[in-house]
């Protein structure tokens, strides 16, 4: 089975969508086969690989309505390894939908249960990873989310003031779904993201939150970056926009200290542009 992480963070602009693309874009680099999920319908990892939200076939709206399975609607992107559960604006209603439906809460779970091979058409490996990028809420598509995360829910959160308003709220949220719907639900780590070295204000978060949470940041800390805001409006990751960017090595660097969190401490693809 793969391992499974949701990117769940409910203030939106803290870098969510951001971390599952180049995060998910530099394990495949690295030559592990990645399936990124987008249940946000914004569908803003959607749009940032390249696709285009309201033209996309079928979505995450049918899987999570029970209507196709998975492989009906999994995507190839520009990036080899890397696939995609595109999300589409149908998703809004789905949070009014699933109130009446059963096992609401468990929808995504029960569509990736099973799933060890890749979906594309073509292909026949195992994924290594799979990435929920959730809404910037806590309603049920995050509850979903949540709950299919097998492995843990990694948290991004923007080195701003506000944004430590909520996570007490989140890590809150957290435990209820650990206690209610997924007992493997844990707190991999927190992301600090859009990190300004010129501002006192930015080194001040990162201490008040690994205060609050200790042990549970990520060394890694994502620099604010222009290439990094650019890279989604050509729709394609750090790795192959700007692979030489200050964005592109912190991503980098956090995959790396993910897979040493997961016991595979070594990138699988030594010759990958990120490495050279």
């Amino acid at each position: 089975m793969p391992i499974i992480y949701a990117l769940a963070n409910q203030k939106g602009g803290v870098g969510k969508t951001t971390t599952v693309v180049n995060l998910g874009a530099c394990l495949a680099e690295w030559g592990l086969s990645v399936l990124l999920v987008d249940v946000d319908p914004q569908a803003n990892a959607t749009s940032s690989l390249g696709l285009d939200k309201r033209a996309v076939p079928l979505s995450t709206y049918d899987l999570l309505m029970g209507k196709v399975p998975l492989t009906h609607i999994v995507q190839r992107t520009g990036c080899v390894r890397l696939d995609l559960l595109p999300a589409s604006p149908d998703l809004a209603g789905a949070t009014v939908e699933l109130v009446r439906l059963p096992q609401r809460e468990y929808r995504l779970r029960q569509a990736l249960t099973g799933l060890s091979l890749s979906a594309a058409e073509g292909r026949n490996e195992r994924y290594d990873y799979v990435l929920i990028d959730c809404p910037p809420s806590l309603g049920i598509l995050t509850v979903n989310g949540l709950a299919a995360a097998t492995d843990g829910v990694i948290v991004p959160v923007q080195c701003e003031y506000l944004a430590l308003e909520g996570l007490s709220q989140l890590a809150r949220a957290i435990e209820l779904v650990r206690r209610a719907l997924n007992p493997n639900l844990r707190l991999r780590g927190l992301v600090m993201t859009m990190y300004d070295v010129r501002t006192t204000l930015a080194r001040q978060v990162v201490e008040e939150v690994r205060r609050h949470f200790p042990g549970q940041l990520f060394d890694t800390i994502i620099p604010r970056s222009v290439r990094l805001s650019e890279a989604p409006s050509y729709g394609e990751p750090i790795t192959s926009y700007a692979p030489r960017s200050a964005g592109a090595l912190a991503y980098a660097a956090l995959a790396r200290e993910l897979l040493a969190g997961d016991g595979r401490s070594q990138p699988l693809v030594a010759n990958c542009q990120l490495l050279r």
